[in-house]
């Protein structure tokens, strides 16, 4: 364990060490003074001695930092220690604090010989100053130098295991973070699809039929003999302009469509067909096979942003005459069909949004499939060169769906004002 990555429990127990080798010290100092030693005055000065070189090296950095500075620090401490168990065999209890210090400075391939050293030397010394070596003179220095060994090693295990814990709740925060961080950006990532959808579906058409209303009624202003018509333009024109006012304040309430919160699915697909037949001059026919259901909302919307996106695309690109909505209500599911005759063009051929290609472009059909498959559905679009297009979805109901009365549900010749009372 390097001496700079000392942790707060390690520094506690370094300075008990260092008040440990104080205590010993003076210990035998005192003992010696006490005893009336011959020897008395040496054992005092070695002491002093021996305590003035430890002190030294806890306040050189040279000694936390570096092994050959440390190696050289603790030569000096084991040569006036071995002065000092010369001259009395008290300096025998030096070697256990010694033991830790080595341990903790060297290496543990230097500090284990070193241990061996200082406790071969501590045993030749007290055996030097009894005449004789007795098997407790043997066994209490290395008994010492065994519980030192156990402690660090033991010690080092414990901070190597902490420090993998340290790490692992480093790297699980850190994951954590980066998880939170990827699941904003897929949040941020599917509001903004969601918005750009409804903006496709909704606003930009609506925008796209006022265009042709206000060009319309230019056209007629300019003949200035139909002015009736051109008046009705205007009007249709700033009605599309209050629908799509609506549907922008929706987006922000992120409340249902306006015309599933006034009725039901066939009425608002009824009222689609007559807005975008006054506003195109499409001739469009909606009916309604099987019995209506109560579909989960989120069906609904997309049906009707479907028929939406689907009757915009007849008009702008297709430059269709005639189309027909057909909405099926199955036992399990609910289809929308959309038919028109239409120019036509090759689906495999319309480049996704984002690719390049001109602007406003496959945006539309990414924005039905995505609808789709964001409820188990299918969506298949069938389409040629010259032949018209036929756009088909059809979903699973996500629940069970409860029948609506039959007066709820208007039939295809039921005029949109009646469908919506």
């Amino acid at each position: 364990m390097t001496p700079h990555s000392l942790t707060p429990a390690l520094r506690v127990l370094r300075g008990c060490l260092h008040l440990m080798v104080t205590a010993l010290l003076a210990l035998a100092a005192v003992r010696a003074v006490a005893d009336h030693s011959p020897d008395a005055p040496a054992v005092v000065g070695a002491a002093v001695l021996l305590l003035a070189v430890y002190a030294v090296g806890p306040t050189l950095p040279p000694v936390r930092t570096s092994t050959a500075a440390a190696v050289l620090w603790l030569a000096a401490v084991m040569a006036v220690w071995a002065v000092l168990l010369a001259l009395t065999p008290l300096g025998v209890w030096l070697a256990f604090p010694l033991f830790f210090v080595q341990l903790h400075l060297l290496p543990l391939r230097w500090a284990l010989p070193a241990v061996l050293v200082t406790t071969l030397v501590a045993i030749g010394g007290f055996g030097w100053h009894t005449r004789t070596l007795t098997v407790g003179t043997v066994i209490g220095p290395a008994l010492g130098a065994a519980v030192a060994v156990a402690v660090v090693l033991g010690y080092q295990a414990l901070y190597r295991e902490s420090e993998q814990r340290r790490r692992l709740i480093e790297e699980l925060t850190a994951a954590r973070s980066d998880l939170a961080a990827a699941e904003h950006a897929a949040g941020v990532l599917a509001e903004r699809e969601r918005l750009a959808r409804e903006i496709h579906d909704t606003l930009a058409q609506g925008l796209s039929s006022i265009q042709l209303l206000l060009r319309a009624a230019e056209r007629a202003m300019e003949r200035r003999t139909d002015t009736a018509t051109a008046l009705g333009h205007v009007q249709q024109a700033r009605q599309a302009a209050v629908d799509n006012l609506a549907e922008a304040r929706r987006f922000v309430r992120a409340l249902s469509p306006p015309d599933l919160e006034a009725g039901t699915l066939p009425a608002a697909l009824e009222r689609l067909c007559a807005t975008t037949a006054r506003s195109s001059g499409l001739a469009v026919h909606c009916q309604v096979s099987g019995a209506p259901v109560e579909l989960p909302t989120p069906h609904e919307v997309a049906l009707l942003r479907i028929a939406q996106s689907a009757l915009a695309n007849a008009v702008q690109h297709a430059h269709a005459g005639r189309a027909e909505l057909t909405l099926s209500y199955m036992d399990t599911e609910v289809a929308l069909d959309v038919v028109d005759d239409g120019a036509g063009f090759a689906p495999d051929a319309v480049p996704s949004p984002g690719s390049g290609a001109a602007e406003g472009t496959g945006f539309g059909l990414a924005a039905m499939r995505a609808r789709a498959r964001a409820l188990r559905g299918t969506l298949a679009v069938e389409s040629a060169p010259g032949e018209g297009t036929a756009v088909a979805v059809t979903l699973p109901y996500a629940q069970p769906a409860v029948p609506r009365t039959p007066a709820a549900a208007p039939t295809p010749d039921t005029p949109p004002e009646q469908a919506t009372a």
